[in-house]
């Protein structure tokens, strides 16, 4: 039989318990005396503690020349269409009250969001050369500042731009669009469709619904069949002669003079009438796409929109797609372009502010117009309209991390 201790000394095992036990209670104190240097202070949650002086100067002066372009611009805007437009809005007796509420009032926030990216650009480019030019960026650097953290002030006024401009374009600008539209629709040019033909929609799992020929003014459609399956199995086919939408209630149609065929194996059951009410999930907001519509919608709306039609099998949603991932696309545009822009005019140069802004507005009106290209080329080509809205920004990010490398430091 083997001995594993002698007396009067201490098994090895226990020992090995006992500094087991000794290193847990010295982790633990360590662990709470850790956990009382980062708990969290009072001054965390204070503006002062995250945004210095310096960050307040430059956030302030790069927001307030962002408003004062925007308010310039638009104002000269304004203008131009008044000049083009006050004769149509004579010969078509529009009221002074619409001229000013429905239409301008809508049509300032909708052309401020669209231009967005172009006031970034001329603000970061005005304001950032001016402190290039009296060198407060040289005495930044001087104290130690990199050029990194100098960036801070300019990515929290972006990220507020990206905010606004999202939530005005997602939510707001299209209820007033709704507004702005139907004006522009009495008073200045018709954009409205007012019938459509040769209509056919999957109108349920199995349904198929087709219209030769839907007119809006009497919200009425023109040779009607639909079409119900089982499989590949037609079992159910309807014809009539016309269809009426009930517009006080929801997808309520009349359907007037009608045949309804049964299939049941070799068997058949024909049904006539001369008016019949029924229930149809369509709408002819549906078939019956006016321009601009998608303009109309916001963003839940929108998606919604374009999940419900591609079930329905239609193929002129391109033009809704482009909108909504546009609206998401356009709100990452401040971030970029901001870096673009005070890459370019942080450095001090011989050309000064105008060279700056030559440049600045050069690429900015090349993004606006490479959106314009690309939305172009998923509406009329092959190109997905998620892909086609995210080039110019995939584009401009590598020229931003370019400049970013390339800007003084």
């Amino acid at each position: 039989m083997k001995i594993w201790f002698k007396r009067g000394k201490t098994p090895k095992n226990k020992l090995n318990s006992e500094s087991q036990e000794k290193n847990k209670e010295s982790f633990k104190k360590r662990l709470t005396n850790s956990l009382k240097k980062i708990k969290p202070q009072k001054d965390w949650f204070t503006l002062g503690r995250w945004i210095k002086r310096l960050d307040r100067y430059i956030i302030v002066k790069f927001l307030g020349t962002y408003f004062f372009a925007i308010a310039l611009i638009i104002t000269i805007s304004v203008v131009f269409d008044i000049n083009e437009n006050i004769d149509k809005f004579i010969n078509n007796n529009a009221p002074v009250k619409a001229i000013i509420f429905d239409y301008y009032l809508n049509f300032i926030p909708y052309f401020t969001n669209m231009f967005s990216p172009l006031f970034v650009f001329i603000a970061v480019i005005y304001f950032t050369s001016k402190l290039a030019e009296n060198s407060e960026i040289i005495a930044m650097f001087s104290t130690g500042m990199s050029f990194k953290r100098m960036m801070r002030p300019y990515m929290i006024s972006a990220a507020i731009i990206s905010v606004v401009t999202f939530s005005l374009g997602a939510y707001v600008i299209p209820k007033g669009n709704v507004t702005r539209l139907n004006f522009e629709d009495r008073y200045k040019k018709k954009k409205k469709q007012n019938f459509v033909r040769n209509v056919q929609l999957e109108v349920d799992s199995g349904v198929i619904a087709y219209i030769e020929r839907y007119e809006d003014y009497n919200k009425t459609g023109y040779r009607f069949s639909l079409d119900k399956f089982e499989g590949k199995k037609l079992v159910s086919h309807l014809t009539a002669s016309s269809i009426n939408y009930d517009s006080t209630s929801v997808d309520k149609w009349y359907i007037n003079d009608y045949m309804i065929r049964e299939m049941y194996g070799m068997r058949e059951k024909i049904t006539k009438g001369t008016r019949k009410d029924t229930i149809i999930h369509m709408d002819p907001n549906d078939f019956l796409i006016m321009k601009g519509q998608q303009q109309t919608m916001t963003s839940p709306k929108l998606s919604e929109y374009i999940t419900k039609q591609k079930k329905r099998g239609f193929a002129n949603i391109k033009e809704f797609e482009i909108e909504y991932y546009q609206r998401i696309a356009m709100s990452f545009a401040a971030f970029i372009l901001t870096t673009i822009g005070v890459s370019l005019s942080s450095r001090k140069v011989k050309g000064g502010m105008g060279l700056h802004l030559g440049i600045g507005l050069a690429l900015s009106f090349s993004y606006i117009l490479f959106q314009t290209v690309s939305a172009t080329f998923a509406i009329n080509g092959n190109v997905p309209p998620l892909i086609a809205v995210w080039i110019p920004n995939v584009l401009y990010t590598i020229i931003a991390i370019y400049l970013y490398r390339k800007a003084p430091k």
